[in-house]
């Protein structure tokens, strides 16, 4: 043989959510069709055919389910070796094809056939939309904060937004396309807009991908350092802890357990985490459960301090009296050393000069 038709139809999947292009039979210059098994009807099982240069065309010419188109290959060498035997009998795998022969009888149940089958596909795909939900619904359930593009990591955001789709089997770039503007804020509104003009909701998700993280991916140290610096002011000590966590989770998910628990305790003032076992820490639960216990600590006005002394021992610096009373300013530098000591005490001289002249004055001895 010179050359074989062969049937190419795009089918359902089981599930009836995706659509699989399939080879159905394979036709001879004399008219006889030959059938193809159900499990062996996927076109990705007939490499020799998916790595011919027909094949693409074919698949940019059938983009629907239950489309379909007959074409005529030559029966090259290795087309040859998968589908005819010595004697040119049909086969694939070892399995001999089906002859189909058509008389008015089988040619009424085919027909009858494609029809049912064409209804069943078509209540599949009715059923398949209605189950699914409005982008919307699908939102409101999604557990994933919104996006604002200022201590986030983007990429590990991106990443948690496409686990989120995933689960609620958002798979369709379009619609993922348009969840993705629910969950951003402020600028980053701007950003989907002018990313929507330029290359439209038909677009790949992988290009919306890329220029996301090439946008907000911050490759600088400021959301780092802000993280690692976070320490404890005033206010209960477990919400110090919590927002120390999330912010050190949005820099890096991956980070391990105890690093994440000494970074949360160095923010922590010495006399709460000189009061816990650091040995019986495992989880940063085991943390926030001895921090609730010594929140008491923190309605103390001056909790464990002794006066004029701070948190690592040393004195505290007290202004200079002269500089209060003459300037009406507080600095901190040694009473001794004030350069308005000399000038005081000067003024101090002359006006008991003064006073003494006024005195004697009053009093002038006979």
């Amino acid at each position: 043989m010179e050359k074989l038709k062969f049937e190419f139809k795009m089918r359902g999947s089981t599930d009836g959510k995706t659509n699989i292009l399939c080879i159905t039979s394979i036709e001879t210059p004399d008219e006889r069709k030959f059938i193809l098994p159900d499990e062996l009807q996927q076109a990705s099982l007939h490499t020799v055919i998916s790595n011919n240069e027909i094949f693409s065309k074919v698949k940019k010419s059938i983009t629907k389910r239950n489309q379909f188109r007959k074409i005529w290959m030559t029966v090259t060498d290795k087309i040859r070796e998968v589908y005819l035997d010595e004697e040119e009998n049909l086969q694939f795998r070892d399995y001999y094809l089906e002859e189909l022969t058509i008389d008015n009888n089988t040619t009424n149940e085919s027909a009858q056939t494609t029809t049912l089958e064409k209804l069943v596909e078509k209540l599949i795909e009715s059923n398949r939309k209605s189950d699914e939900k409005p982008i919307e619904k699908i939102a409101k359930e999604l557990t994933i904060n919104k996006f604002n593009n200022k201590t986030q990591n983007a990429s590990q955001w991106l990443n948690e937004f496409e686990d989120e789709c995933n689960r609620f089997n958002v798979t369709q770039d379009e619609k993922k396309i348009k969840l993705l503007k629910l969950f951003l804020e402020k600028s980053c509104i701007d950003w989907y807009e002018c990313v929507l003009i330029k290359l439209t909701i038909n677009s790949q998700w992988l290009d919306w991908k890329k220029r996301f993280c090439d946008t907000f991916a911050n490759k600088g140290w400021n959301p780092i350092r802000y993280a690692i610096n976070f320490k404890y002011q005033t206010g209960s000590l477990i919400e110090y802890a919590l927002r120390k966590e999330k912010l050190m989770l949005e820099t890096r998910k991956s980070i391990d357990v105890s690093t994440l628990i000494d970074l949360i305790a160095v923010g922590l003032p010495n006399y709460v985490t000189d009061k816990i076992d650091r040995n019986t820490l495992i989880e940063t639960e085991d943390l926030y459960n001895e921090l609730g216990k010594l929140e008491h600590l923190t309605n103390k006005k001056k909790p464990d301090i002794p006066k004029k002394v701070n948190e690592q021992g040393f004195k505290l610096k007290t202004p200079c009296t002269i500089c209060k009373e003459k300037l009406n300013k507080v600095r901190f530098h040694p009473l001794e050393s004030c350069w308005y000591k000399d000038a005081q005490e000067k003024e101090k001289k002359i006006n008991n000069s003064f006073i003494a002249i006024e005195t004697d004055e009053q009093n002038p001895k006979n």
